[in-house]
């Protein structure tokens, strides 16, 4: 039986979400665009979901944009907002350690006229007010900062970024796809201008995301056609997966502050083991300011790879960082920012928790760990004792 550790790369659609998910698939069918009952039908089922998601997050409903997913999502904040406001600016900044999505997407931004600084980060993975302020300038329109960074599970001090963007005009965003469903999030008392969220990542569906614009923020859109969501997003909303993503809302909101309370206690165990067990073993990412269920070391002498593949024989899913920038070979953009050398940021390896998790999962990691990282040292002509 396998034990899966992964749930940052992807989690399993709940069962009860699956079921709320069914009636729209045959029987509800309607289009919520089109003029009769079943299209009634529809836009109240769009409705709903767009005041629960609101609610989850502290916004108002008609703040809430439908997208296929959290790329899109950023990609509609830094570039809609760009384009919309380049008479104001044509300056970025973003930090060191953003997601993939976000890095490219800049670099698209800087291809297309505007310019992009980067915050370095401190030896966590946090980002400080002062780095900020030292890069914003008169033309800096947009901030963007992931709320809890998605490999390392550092925490960022986002009321403090959103106070000072607040101050100085300048517009917030926040990636918070791997916050959502493990913190409260609240975007009006945070100073959040936009924020982009997953269905998959609070245990719902696929393909479906969400971009929270404040009612004071005005963007371009990037997808045309037919002008749903309030013209900012053109296409026929998918109601089965909005109804899923409601569903998914509603259980976290009940369960969320259990399963905190259960992944902290894996997570805290899982890394006091592994520290005391494994010789040269190290925790990266910050201390106490991390998500409940990350856990995320390197090993000096090894490759990642190796422990994955490891573990993968023993029936155990792990990562070595982002699944969506693990078909290169490069080291984690995020640990080389946090100043650790090639080899060092090669041997990681990260373990995340999630709802179906029980106590023997942490037992099954913490049997196999210490052994296979004997084992490959021995092997690696890199380890010396």
């Amino acid at each position: 039986m396998s034990v899966y550790l992964d749930y940052q790369s992807s989690k399993p659609v709940d069962p009860r979400v699956v079921e709320a998910m069914l009636p729209y698939f045959r029987e509800n069918f309607g289009n919520p665009s089109a003029l009769h009952r079943e299209g009634d039908s529809a836009t109240e089922v769009l409705e709903a979901s767009r005041r629960t998601i609101a609610r989850f997050i502290g916004a108002n409903p008609e703040e809430i944009i439908f997208t296929s997913g959290a790329t899109e999502a950023n990609n509609h904040a830094l570039i809609g907002y760009a384009l919309r406001n380049k008479d104001k600016g044509n300056h970025i900044v973003i930090s060191e350690i953003e997601h993939i999505s976000i890095h490219n997407i800049a670099k698209y931004l800087e291809r297309n006229g505007f310019t992009v600084s980067r915050i370095p980060v401190d030896q966590y993975g946090r980002v400080s007010i002062e780095k900020l302020a030292e890069r914003v300038n008169e033309r800096t329109v947009m901030v963007s900062i992931g709320y809890a960074n998605n490999e390392i599970g550092t925490i960022q001090p986002v009321s403090e970024i959103g106070q000072f963007c607040r101050k100085r005009n300048i517009a917030f965003h926040s990636d918070a796809v791997a916050a959502q469903g493990l913190l409260p999030i609240d975007v009006k008392k945070e100073n959040i201008d936009m924020l982009s969220m997953s269905s998959n990542d609070l245990y719902g569906p696929k393909g479906l995301g969400v971009l929270y614009v404040a009612d004071t923020i005005r963007v371009n859109p990037i997808i045309i056609g037919g002008g749903q969501e309030r013209g900012l997003r053109s296409g026929t909303e998918n109601i089965a997966a909005i109804a899923g993503m409601k569903r998914a809302v509603e259980i976290v909101e009940q369960e969320m502050e259990d399963e905190v309370r259960r992944f902290t206690q894996y997570r805290d165990r899982l890394i006091r083991e592994v520290l005391t067990a494994v010789p040269r073993c190290y925790l990266n990412g910050h201390p106490v300011m991390r998500l409940p269920n990350n856990a995320h070391f390197r090993f000096d002498g090894i490759e990642g790879e190796s422990l994955l593949l490891s573990f993968k024989e023993q029936s155990i899913a792990v990562s070595t960082g982002s699944a969506c920038s693990s078909r290169t070979l490069e080291p984690s953009h995020t640990l080389i920012a946090l100043g650790l050398l090639h080899e060092e940021a090669h041997g990681s390896l990260e373990v995340t928790f999630g709802r179906y998790n029980k106590d023997g999962d942490v037992d099954a990691i913490l049997q196999v760990l210490p052994a296979v990282v004997q084992r490959l040292r021995q092997m690696s002509p890199l380890y010396k004792e």
